[in-house]
């Protein structure tokens, strides 16, 4: 188990926390998965009914610890400013960094990325990057002040799983000591297991789970499915290869005349 700014988080599964039919079915797939980290989005507050506490106070009662982000930013101000409020309402210095260069893949703006991560980083931040698989803007981010990686697995939403395997191999090759979270794109549990066979520390999901039409079952299946990939990267698989072998040894084999 990798430590995540020096917190341990059991399971290799974190949650988001948006579009799910009900707040009841939100907090049941969390208990259900047991998910150790719920994602929030930051949004502004009525002065007048204190719009959100509701929201707030069903967070706080799933016992898990809270990564705010800063999604649909497409600017570092923007990503900055929205950092800085979210660590105000959730009293975390945790952030999940986005900042969106693309509108259709939503694609991270990589240069914008490492730039709001450097400043965010001094502000005292600990910032999770939502990053490309690239290894150049990796090290980037990382001499940047990040301890984190987030690669995406495919665009948010997609449900394409992971579309870079060669590249996600090389990440986690090149940067053996640095915990790595697929951040985006599944959709099946197979795919979150595979992503742990490949040695990923963690998976962030939404979409896969709040859409599903039981999402509750669906959050218990990836937590199932990522222990079976951990236990599987922790085993010392088989490597592949071109020919068959037999599984069955030939000595003592009959021979009929």
């Amino acid at each position: 188990m990798r430590d995540f700014y020096g917190t341990a988080l059991p399971g290799g599964l974190m949650l988001g926390t948006a579009q799910y039919p009900s707040p009841a079915i939100l907090a049941d797939a969390f208990r259900r998965s047991g998910a150790s980290v719920a994602t929030v989005s930051l949004r502004r507050e009525s002065g007048q009914d204190r719009a959100g506490q509701d929201f707030w106070r069903l967070i706080s009662d799933l016992g898990v610890r809270v990564l705010p982000n800063t999604a649909g930013c497409h600017t570092v101000k923007e990503a900055v400013t929205t950092a800085h409020m979210a660590r105000e309402v959730f009293d975390t210095p945790w952030i999940k960094l986005e900042v969106i260069g693309d509108a259709d893949t939503l694609q991270p703006d990589v240069f914008g990325l490492v730039e709001a991560a450097r400043i965010l980083t001094a502000d005292g931040f600990q910032v999770f990057p939502y990053t490309t698989e690239d290894l150049v803007v990796a090290d980037r981010l990382l001499d940047a002040g990040c301890e984190v990686l987030m690669p995406w697995g495919a665009p948010i939403g997609s449900g394409l799983g992971l579309n870079n395997i060669f590249g996600l191999r090389a990440l986690r090759a090149h940067f053996p000591d640095v915990p790595l979270v697929i951040d985006a794109g599944l959709g099946l549990p197979s795919q979150a297991a595979h992503a742990m066979e490949l040695g990923f520390d963690a998976v962030l999901l939404n979409t896969a789970v709040a859409a599903a039409g039981d999402p509750a079952a669906m959050a218990e299946a990836f937590a199932l499915a990522i222990r079976a990939g951990q236990l599987a990267a922790h085993a010392d698989p088989m490597e592949p290869r071109d020919m068959a072998a037999p599984s069955t040894p030939l000595l003592g084999k009959a021979f009929l005349g």
